[in-house]
């Protein structure tokens, strides 16, 4: 795993100053602390910082291969066949990684390459007779890539936002659209950015620079479809599916340093561990973390599935107060990011690097098979809607959802006002705001009237609301799924992971997310997804001759951290100055938020996930611009 970072210019080439290079990849340093390279040509910089996986004595970059040179982040799993491949039809290697290989299928294949690459990856490749520069992003966008155009006329990019940061031509300025999609979903989504002008690489796309023309619009080179079905009958698409469980695990052990995996003890990381110990000869190295209150530990189900594989495990109590950590993950996300799980998700990296420099993870199974309970209700919500027409439906279901109380305090059967106003949107819409953090109506509440009025209208749910009625599906759960894969798992998900990771040099692979098994699994009828109230029903069925029952059908659980009662106690005074921040005061109600605040302290309301919002906007707004 790598950070990188260069300088194209697609008009006049102008020279690039190699320090300006080793700037941008310095402050990456985190990502690839094991060396670092620059390379210059006519008009364009590239640069890489590289934390050794595989040929660790070998494989510099900036790698060049005649008119060819790359800066390459990532992992591509298969490059032992491609170079089989590239080799019977002539190609000569000197080196034994994966990066040369990237290089010799470009010479042969072109864009065609990626097609045959399965991996995770960044990365950059200029040709020198063309003189093009090329960025790519993987399928699913578990690696990063930033870009911006600058004011001289370059292209610049970078693993991560603090690398652009690092060049004295990028304008610091807010993009006030991307504070409304923050406070909308939680995280900034990878079809905006905090800085006004950087964009980030969609996944799955990349987008070809040619000297003497303008910057062009970013390519998609691959989807993921869920309108079609699988044929067949349960069973023997549940051994399909045990099939590709089992490449995708295998594919991802191939390491030249120790590696390892997370283990939560829930349903998708205890798969991957089984897999692994089956696959190996030697015991696999596990790490967990604990919480020393009982309602958000899950230690003890991790060291039962490490006791059932004989693994060798470790595992690490945290404190449920672990808010340390706030300005370590302010400084390794650039962009505000509120997804409280991230506290968790650093702590575990961190106690897998001490042993371990790469470790396997249980995440994207929850998107490519409806694990997720909201997947549940939506589906439940969208065969009622089908059996009214539109109009009626919305003047049935909105009536009575405007009569019938709000009862957040009551339990789930008697809080029907969130389903009943569910009911009366359409099936996108709905799902949107079900997924969102804040609601549009408490959104507006604390905005000022002047940064309502600069927003024109614009909404943070809109993107994929536009993507849900835009999906290649057949029904609303393959929409929904859709949607999360284009949103939530890389702006939320693959961020978390990603940039935890990367803060302590560790590499996190998701075998969940292989392309091969999330395709499979898109065409998987819905019934084979959901059944008996049960997300994730053909995995699970799948996995009980690994997993005991009581691993695979418990509740859900995931990484929970106590952000409400930290601000009642020991953060109260941090909301108490939300109201103060001359940051926000820039978009919010100063008299609004403390009404948030002072509600949320006093128990007459519950706005925890909200002033955390604030808390990690202010701090990383401060951060980012002073």
């Amino acid at each position: 795993m790598c950070g990188i970072a260069g300088i194209f210019y697609p008009g006049t080439p102008k020279p690039v100053d190699p320090a300006r290079i080793v700037a941008m990849t310095d402050v990456q340093a985190h990502r690839g602390p094991d060396g670092a390279g620059v390379w210059t040509g006519q008009g364009v910089g590239l640069g890489h910082r590289r934390l050794s996986i595989i040929d660790v004595a070998g494989s510099p970059q900036p790698m060049q291969a005649g008119a060819l040179t790359i800066t390459y982040n990532g992992e591509v799993y298969n490059f032992a066949e491609l170079r089989a491949e590239l080799e019977a039809a002539g190609a000569r290697f000197v080196t034994s990684g994966d990066t040369e290989v990237l290089l010799h299928g470009w010479r042969a294949w072109g864009t065609g390459l990626l097609d045959r690459l399965v991996g995770m990856f960044a990365f950059a490749i200029h040709d020198a007779d063309a003189a093009t520069l090329t960025l790519v992003r993987d399928r699913l966008g578990v690696k990063p890539l930033h870009y911006v155009e600058l004011s001289d006329g370059g292209l610049a990019f970078a693993s991560e936002l603090k690398g652009l940061l690092a060049h004295p031509l990028l304008r610091r300025e807010v993009d006030v659209r991307a504070v409304e999609d923050f406070m909308a979903l939680g995280y900034v989504p990878d079809h905006a950015c905090i800085v006004a002008g950087v964009r980030k690489l969609p996944a799955g796309s990349l987008l070809h620079l040619e000297r003497g023309k303008p910057v062009p619009q970013p390519q998609r080179w691959w989807d993921i479809d869920f309108s079609t079905r699988a044929k067949g009958s349960a069973k023997d698409l549940q051994a399909e599916l045990v099939e590709h469980l089992r490449v995708a695990v295998r594919s991802r052990m191939v390491s030249d340093v120790p590696l390892g995996a997370f283990l939560s003890g829930g349903v998708d990381s205890s798969a991957v561990v089984a897999l692994m110990a089956e696959a190996s000869s030697r015991a696999v190295k596990t790490c967990s973390i604990g919480f020393d209150e009982a309602g958000h530990d899950e230690s003890a189900y991790a060291r039962q599935i490490a006791e059932r594989f004989a693994t060798e495990h470790r595992t690490r109590t945290v404190a449920a107060d672990d808010y340390s950590l706030i300005d370590t993950l302010v400084a390794a996300f650039d962009e505000p990011f509120a997804d409280a799980s991230a506290l968790a998700t650093y702590r575990v990296c961190e106690l897998a690097r001490e042993t371990v420099t790469v470790a396997l993870s249980g995440d994207g199974a929850d998107e490519a098979f409806a694990g997720y309970r909201r997947y549940k209700f939506h589906a439940a919500e969208e065969r009622v809607r089908g059996l009214f027409p539109p109009n009626l439906r919305t003047r049935l279901f909105g009536t009575l959802g405007n009569l019938y109380p709000k009862a957040d305090w009551a339990p789930r059967p008697l809080r029907a006002k969130t389903t009943l106003l569910a009911l009366a949107d359409d099936g996108a819409t709905a799902y949107a705001r079900a997924v969102g953090v804040t609601t549009p109506a408490t959104r507006d509440a604390l905005y000022a009237d002047g940064f309502r009025r600069n927003l024109a209208g614009h909404r943070g749910e809109d993107a994929m609301i536009a993507t849900m009625r835009a999906a290649p599906a057949r029904d609303g759960l393959d929409a929904a799924q859709y949607a999360d894969i284009h949103h939530w798992l890389p702006g939320d998900i693959l961020t978390k992971v990603d940039r935890t990771s990367m803060a302590v040099s560790l590499e996190a692979r998701e075998p969940l997310l292989d392309h091969r098994l999330l395709e499979f699994a898109a065409t998987l009828p819905a019934s084979l997804r959901i059944r008996g109230g049960q997300g994730k029903w053909l995995m699970k069925k799948a996995l009980e001759p690994w997993l005991p029952k009581d691993i695979l059908y418990r509740p859900k659980m995931g990484f929970v951290t106590p952000v409400s009662a930290w601000l009642r106690r020991e953060l109260a005074g941090e909301a108490a100055a939300l109201s103060k921040s001359p940051v926000l005061a820039n978009w919010f109600d100063r008299a609004s938020l403390d009404r948030l605040a002072d509600d949320h302290r006093a128990g007459r309301s519950e706005h925890g996930r909200t002033l955390w919002q604030l808390v990690m906007l202010d701090r990383s707004v401060r951060r980012l611009f002073g």
